[in-house]
């Protein structure tokens, strides 16, 4: 195997896991309009994300930036190309960022408020955006023999990358739903069980035609396995929710975003972004990798900063691993 291979391969690992973590965390921020009956309610909601936000996104920082350094010419057509997109995404980050900081700063209920709409909002956004972007970066967008998106924003919003939206939506939601009934006791947690099930459904019927979609279109066998493994994990997830198993419950609908976003790269390889006016002009691994010698640095450098990496996010897990509910939010803050 190529070192352009490697780095595809451990670029899908970064986007998958970034998926399985800021999956269940954008979820949680669109469940505090979902789920959540009063202030403290919304507040162990935030507190169930609060230690670990901040360490799910550094998985999008490092997939850009391997992105960037291992196929240069994938990051600046796919970012040239999905600029506004993008931007919208960045710009929820920032602003979800800020909203998880600043919400419990002052006790008027205006203030909090507003800074609870803000963090729906920019869960939602992004959780949606994600879905169409590797929609369009699946089926192919319009790219010109320089490597160049000349297509425009209405390209993007196709029926296809739209129902990938959908279902990124409605997973990310339904992983959150599991991981709140995980983290959380009391009423909350029986809500929570009750809400995975009916949004379960959901997920489970726009995946699944997204999903055979994408086979039909450009899947192979491999492809095929990842499928059967994202619809059984998903099956398996909602069985495990009503059966109050949350922890297995978790564990499978993780695995179906592992697999589905698997699926998606595995139909994509050699491919990085295919054109949709002539496959020759296609972005491949060997036509937007960077040097030999570069990724031959890039390998040593991932291979002793990974595993520091992955031990201490695992650490910071374990270490907030309690469940959680009202009575531990305390009277001063539960407005």
């Amino acid at each position: 195997m190529e070192l352009h291979d490697v780095w595809f391969v451990l670029i899908a690992v970064l986007w998958i896991g970034y998926f399985f973590l800021e999956g269940f965390d954008f979820g949680v921020g669109i469940l505090t309009k979902l789920l959540a009956r009063d202030r403290a309610e919304k507040r162990v909601l935030i507190n169930t994300i609060g230690p670990v936000w901040d360490g799910n996104e550094v998985w999008l920082l490092t997939a850009g930036g391997a992105t960037f350094a291992a196929f240069p010419e994938w990051y600046a057509t796919l970012f040239s190309g999905f600029y506004l997109p993008l931007l919208v995404i960045l710009v929820c980050l920032i602003v979800r960022g800020v909203a998880f900081e600043y919400r419990a700063k002052r006790p008027e209920e205006n203030w909090q408020r507003n800074w609870e709409t803000a963090i729906f909002w920019t869960s939602l956004i992004p959780a949606f955006l994600w879905g169409v972007a590797f929609g369009n970066i699946v089926r192919g967008v319009k790219i010109d023999a320089s490597f160049e998106y000349v297509g425009n924003l209405w390209d993007l919003l196709n029926p296809y990358a739209l129902l990938g939206g959908l279902v990124t939506l409605t997973l990310f939601t339904f992983h959150g739903t599991v991981f709140v009934g995980l983290k959380t006791v009391g009423d909350i947690r029986v809500r929570a069980r009750k809400l995975a099930l009916r949004l379960g459904l959901v997920t489970a019927v726009l995946a699944l035609v997204f999903l055979f979609w994408t086979q039909a279109d450009n899947g192979d066998g491999k492809s095929l396995v990842a499928l059967v493994v994202a619809v059984v994990a998903l099956v398996v997830a909602l069985i495990m929710v009503n059966a109050g198993r949350e922890g297995w419950a978790f564990a499978l609908s993780g695995l179906t975003i592992v697999a589905a976003v698997a699926m998606l790269f595995l139909t994509l390889f050699p491919n990085v972004m295919p054109s949709s006016l002539n496959d020759e002009w296609s972005l491949t691994v060997t036509n937007a990798s960077s040097s030999p010698y570069t990724l031959k640095i890039m390998t040593w450098c991932a291979g002793i900063a990974t595993p520091l990496v992955l031990l201490y996010q695992s650490w910071t897990y374990w270490v907030f691993r309690k469940r959680i509910g009202t009575q531990h939010i305390a009277a001063d803050v539960a407005h």
